[in-house]
């Protein structure tokens, strides 16, 4: 008696590869009520892609978060630092223009 083996023609590495190179999106709601009133509604989405599918469909959001990566942190910290830098410049601008006014002033009262 001979044993057949049933042979199937994709296996765990393909699926999982299939779904790597097209995406797979889950998407759910999961609301919490009592008595027909909502109390909570929590959205859930979940998207399973290789990195290059997720930057082709505009998913990109871990190469800028300072938490994920060094790239977004020396990005924001240079940022911060321009601004820092145009803040002081207009505060000295003031400064100037607030002295000005009081010799001005001073002047006039004499």
């Amino acid at each position: 008696m001979a044993v057949e083996h049933s042979m199937q023609s994709s296996t765990i590495v393909d699926v999982l590869e299939k779904i790597l190179d097209k995406g797979v999106v889950i998407a759910g709601d999961i609301t919490v009520g009592i008595a027909d009133v909502e109390l909570l509604t929590i959205k859930i989405r979940l998207i399973v892609a290789s990195v290059d599918k997720a930057k082709e469909i505009g998913m990109d959001w871990w190469e800028n978060d300072p938490y994920l990566t060094s790239k977004a942190a020396d990005n924001n910290t240079k940022a911060l630092q321009e601004e820092n830098k145009r803040l002081q410049e207009r505060l000295e601008s003031l400064e100037q223009s607030m002295s000005k006014n009081r010799l001005n002033s001073k002047e006039f009262n004499y």
